[in-house]
């Protein structure tokens, strides 16, 4: 008899002791941050073909993931209307957007990407689990 009650505690014990281990790797967890870029295009061809292509590029291999946004794709509710094409991207979390800001992203948009568009570009981090 005893042996059963052993076994049953420590399964039990176990299970009491994964469930803590998943709360706190969730609690360390930090959240997804989206980008809202919000892009005046002036030279929708020279911007498609010169800069919109390597940013699509260099945002997928720092692990961006596009989730909406196009060319005159949006809805005003509020204020003025928004800019021809805007765009929604989702990273891991703000650390992620930062490390990707730092590769040489922000050189790319002055300087290219500013004969084709202007921008206004933010991150938000995401609400918590």
């Amino acid at each position: 008899m005893h042996y059963k009650l052993k076994m049953t505690a420590a399964l039990v014990g176990s299970f009491l002791l994964g469930a803590g281990a998943i709360q706190v790797l969730h609690a360390q967890s930090k959240p997804p941050a989206y980008i809202v870029a919000e892009i005046n295009v002036k030279d929708r061809a020279g911007y498609d073909q010169n800069f919109a292509a390597i940013t699509k590029t260099d945002i997928s291999q720092h692990g961006g993931k596009y989730l909406a946004g196009g060319y005159n794709k949006t809805l005003s509710l509020v204020g003025p209307e928004p800019p021809n094409r805007v765009v929604i991207l989702q990273f891991a979390n703000m650390d992620a957007v930062k490390e990707w800001r730092k590769q040489g992203e922000e050189d790319m948009e002055n300087t290219i990407g500013s004969k084709y568009a202007s921008f206004r570009i933010y991150a938000v981090e995401g609400a918590g689990q």
